[in-house]
């Protein structure tokens, strides 16, 4: 049996980021709401901390209308999306995945640019809390919550679009970031999406985003600011990419723990980028081609 736990204290999170020992003892708190932003194999999973609600990135929280995947919803179907979620806007939410930290971040950057900064991300998300040997809930969840009073505030900035990152590439004092793997930017390895074409934008840098993480953790602030530095120097505004725009906002995370401030999720990413298009593609020596037409 884990150690007791301290009582509950204020259930407003501390930073961007909190650890199991901070939720634990606030699990339930009145006015602490919980979600699961689980993606992919582990969407809709019948295990999760107990109460979680489930923050839909791959339905309901990505607009319908797009040509690719995870785009930003507008902020009537957010609205709508939350409040069905029984979210308030006096609520703190703290938002996990059963990856780790790998889709959560995406639900943060996405309830961040609408206005509301009483989030944040569990570090290590469902491995670390079961890990530490505290409950998991098992089965369907239970019934709707009472709806919620959400309310949506734009900050305009936080998702751009690819014609922002033509322009962010050209200018002295931004980066920009990619979170794919190594061999996916280089062009080596192929898209795991159809028809995309295979390298990275002239001028954008590496960071793969699992690189700034320890064992499904975020690192240290320090290894942080390290990682980052060591591509960006003295440039301060970041804009990060990644393959659909869920895995930039780890970098997102890690930029915002290291200290940077102002930083740009390409909603689109590779998935946009890299379709056929005048948009241009650099591909390294032995990379994979693009499809006929890129």
């Amino acid at each position: 049996m884990p150690a007791a736990l301290p009582g509950p204290r204020s259930a407003t999170p501390p930073g961007p980021l909190v650890g199991v020992g901070w939720l634990a003892p606030r699990l339930g708190a009145p006015g602490l709401v919980v979600l699961d932003a689980s993606v992919g194999a582990h969407r809709g999973a019948a295990r999760r901390i107990p109460g979680a609600r489930t923050f839909d990135i791959d339905g309901a929280l990505s607009d319908p209308s797009s040509p690719v995947p995870h785009t930003m919803p507008g902020a009537d179907r957010f609205v709508r999306e939350m409040r069905a979620l029984g979210v308030r806007d006096a609520d703190a939410v703290v938002v996990y995945d059963a990856a780790g930290v790998y889709s959560s971040a995406r639900a943060w950057w996405m309830l961040r640019a609408m206005g509301f900064d009483r989030a944040a991300v569990l570090d290590g998300g469902l491995p670390a809390w079961a890990g530490a040997g505290l409950p998991v809930e098992e089965g369907a969840p239970g019934p709707a919550p009472a709806p919620g009073d959400f309310t949506a505030r734009p900050r305009a900035g936080l998702f751009v679009g690819s014609a922002d990152v033509v322009a962010a590439l050209a200018e002295p004092g931004t980066t920009v970031l990619d979170a794919r793997s190594r061999e996916r930017f280089s062009g080596a390895a192929p898209e795991p999406r159809a028809g995309l074409r295979g390298g990275h934008m002239p001028g954008a840098v590496n960071l793969p985003f699992g690189e700034i993480q320890h064992e499904g953790r975020m690192r240290p602030a320090a290894e942080l600011r390290a990682a980052f530095g060591d591509l960006v120097g003295e440039r301060e505004r970041l804009v990060v990419s990644c393959g659909s725009g869920v895995t930039a906002c780890v970098l997102a995370l890690g930029a915002e723990l290291a200290g940077y401030r102002g930083t740009a999720v390409y909603d689109g990413s590779w998935s946009e980028w890299g379709l056929p298009s005048p948009l241009p593609v650099v591909r390294e020596r032995g990379g994979a081609e693009g499809p006929p037409g890129a």
